[in-house]
């Protein structure tokens, strides 16, 4: 019998925590995207079109990132408070490497590393989730 892996993990466009459920005490990894509010100020001031561009490129190396930890699992919940989740989920959608993989994603507001593990053990731990 194959143990189900299951990873949770909440994301905005910053930064992004990955926790594998487990039933004893889970830890969290943590993925930041390179772009940051000073490259957005030094592009700015540039041009609009190459903030955006490089904006653009450092939220697909940030994706990326997570794809290749996300490629390890079977089961997949996004969740945060930004358009994030949509995006990688639609990226990880297209690419046919990660069509065996159940992801779904869900609304949240911003919350702590506790509120994150609660919310991933409820999430997986809930009786109309399908082992």
């Amino acid at each position: 019998m194959t143990t189900t892996k299951k990873l949770g993990i909440w994301i905005d466009h910053s930064n992004a925590h990955l926790t594998e459920f487990t039933t004893g005490p889970m830890e969290t990894k943590t993925i930041e995207s390179d772009f940051t509010y000073q490259d957005r100020t030094q592009t700015i001031a540039r041009s609009e079109n190459v903030m955006h561009n490089k904006e653009q490129q450092r939220h697909s190396e940030y994706y990326k990132k997570m794809g290749e930890e996300i490629a390890n699992y079977h089961e997949v919940l996004l969740f945060g408070p930004t358009d994030a989740k949509t995006e990688l989920f639609n990226l990880l959608r297209a690419n046919r490497k990660y069509e065996k993989i159940k992801i779904e994603v869900r609304q949240t507001d911003k919350m702590t590393e506790y509120q994150q593990h609660n919310f991933i053990r409820e999430y997986f731990s809930e009786p109309g989730f399908k082992q």
